[in-house]
């Protein structure tokens, strides 16, 4: 069995976010890391693939972008990934995304298939889907585990008011929040110096036009100053002038 994990590479959340004339990001001096929920759905698909007594052969990452990604995608293969794909395109939004996806791995025979819920950068929430649909195999989301019992797989989705087990056959892709795993994998050393000799496949994009245009961003306004109040009839007025919401 086969497993990928498709993954973005995304500022660091401590990252100081600055634009060029409000029409782009300035990615001078940012540090890229891989997206949070990917990265603990690798972390989950290398403890499957650990487990599974060598049914699961190998699990592979898959991303989008440009040349400059690499380092990050290495960090993947330093983690425990055996192999990386990076299609060559500069990604624009999440249908491009997805077909660019779909596209380069439609048929590698994937038998399980991870995306992240979101991104901590655009929160799109909409590539898992759409990569399912496209590839024309079911998907499961909102996935917080899943195990490898009996050569199937067994997720645990979170519903309201509880959460729900479901057996579902391969090929399956699912879209997996916090909770996936603990905390991410660090890669060590001997991953480290590993992961310069995996291979990483770069695949010609197959140019798919995005569907949404970017006009301008805007930084939020400042937040005002912080006013303390010591009595009960000063909050009141306040709410009521001031804030005008009673």
């Amino acid at each position: 069995m086969k497993l990928l994990v498709c993954i973005s590479v995304v500022p660091d959340t401590t990252t100081k976010i600055k634009f060029k004339d409000g029409k782009e990001l300035d990615t001078t001096g940012i540090q890229w890391i891989i997206n949070p929920w990917d990265e603990l759905a690798l972390t989950r698909a290398i403890e499957l693939k650990e487990q599974s007594g060598g049914k699961i052969e190998k699990v592979t990452v898959a991303h989008v972008g440009l040349k400059g990604s690499e380092p990050t995608i290495r960090k993947a293969l330093a983690m425990g990934a055996d192999d990386a794909i990076r299609i060559d395109a500069e990604p624009k939004d999440s249908y491009q995304v997805a077909a660019e996806l779909a596209n380069a791995i439609k048929d590698e025979n994937f038998d399980l298939i991870f995306t992240g819920l979101e991104s901590s950068d655009y929160n799109g929430l909409s590539v898992g889907a759409m990569l399912s649909e496209m590839l024309g195999i079911p998907s499961v989301a909102s996935v917080s585990n899943v195990d490898f019992k009996d050569g199937k797989f067994v997720v645990k989705r979170e519903i309201d008011g509880g959460y729900e087990l479901l057996d579902v056959p391969t090929p399956l892709l699912i879209t997996v929040q916090k909770g996936i795993a603990i905390e991410p994998r660090i890669p060590n050393m001997r991953g480290i110096m590993m992961a310069k000799r995996k291979p990483l496949k770069v695949v010609e994009a197959a140019g798919v036009e995005p569907l949404v245009e970017f006009v301008a961003f805007e930084e939020p306004k400042p937040k005002p100053p912080c006013k303390i109040v010591e009595t009960a009839e000063e909050l009141i007025n306040l709410l009521h002038n001031e804030a005008k919401v009673i």
